[in-house]
């Protein structure tokens, strides 16, 4: 009988991870937080000849995990090759290889080329849109093979870095970040929350006229939300959840857990319950980061409404 309270055996294949998809989409952002994160990352690699450089991994006993980066400007790309050669490949029983492909709405693609007068490798003398559809065609079957797909669309640069962090962080420390961040509806909901948390329900400290200018960390904002007779419950029901659920992401091995609190403009309570709720934490062992996206904006009646 087995004891299925031990922990399994270190994988020890050698584990590769090739990162491809659209021009533009993030693929050196990926790479460099996969080499921070102790990765051997290598770009712009012909898969043609990735055998050889296992082969030399192999002699000289070398397992750090490997990530190849590659796309259409990579010398002898033909999609359907390397589908089957990396086919041929994870048939060996000593490599664990994966495939990332970051995607990207051509929109923002032709957005981001605009904006830095980049010339898109597929465009030529034409217009970036049709650069980018071309390259969208050629890549389809790496996309629909791929083990895993990232659109980057509505991803700043460090919420792409965040993402990989997550899923290929590997043996990173084991001990899990827990990010507790604020937030207002009307600018969008943060792509990357695990939980979010919706404190409309609670009155609002914006149509107070001597608190509008505050924000949720001035005492005088806070004690108006704490008078608000939900408050108390629903906090200590959401601390609760928050402490069950904790442990057990950090069991299953989740190396960040995003926590966000919402409000209308994300100024009062979204930002008072989220700086609350990280100190009930910290009184709990635990070490959160607490970032406030929207501190720092305007207080605006058109955007905070009065229902909201």
């Amino acid at each position: 009988m087995t004891d299925d309270s031990q922990p399994a055996s270190p994988d020890k294949r050698q584990r590769i991870l090739l990162v491809t998809g659209l021009s533009g989409a993030g693929k050196t952002t990926a790479l460099r937080v996969l080499e921070d994160l102790g990765w051997e990352a290598i770009d712009n690699f012909p898969i043609r000849l990735l055998g050889g450089l296992i082969e030399q991994a192999d002699n000289n006993n070398e397992r750090t995990p490997l990530a190849i980066g590659f796309d259409s400007r990579t010398r002898g790309f033909v999609p359907q090759d390397i589908i089957e050669s990396v086919k041929q490949l994870s048939d060996r029983g000593d490599l664990l290889i994966t495939t990332l492909f970051l995607d990207c709405a051509s929109g923002e693609l032709e957005r981001r080329y605009n904006e830095t007068r980049r010339r898109h490798p597929m465009a030529q003398e034409r217009p970036v849109r049709v650069g980018i559809q071309a390259e969208r065609e050629l890549l389809e079957p790496l996309r629909r093979w791929a083990d895993a797909v990232i659109d980057t669309s509505t991803f700043a640069s460090n919420q792409l870095q965040q993402s990989i962090r997550e899923q290929f962080a590997g043996s990173a420390p084991q001990n899990m970040s827990v990010i507790i961040s604020s937030f207002g509806f009307a600018r969008g909901t943060p792509p990357l929350a695990d939980l979010v948390f919706d404190m409309r329900f609670l009155d609002n400290p914006h149509w107070i006229e001597e608190l509008r200018e505050q924000t949720g960390l001035d005492e005088p904002v806070g004690a108006h939300i704490r008078k608000d007779p939900a408050f108390d419950a629903v906090f200590t029901q959401i601390r609760d959840l928050l402490l069950t659920l904790l442990p057990r992401y950090q069991a299953q091995g989740k190396s960040y857990v995003n926590i966000a609190f919402g409000c209308t403009g994300g100024r009062h309570r979204s930002v008072f319950t989220a700086a609350q709720m990280a100190q009930a934490l910290q009184h709990e062992g635990f070490s959160p980061t607490v970032l406030h996206r929207n501190l720092g904006s305007r207080a605006a009646d058109e955007i905070e409404g009065r229902q909201g």
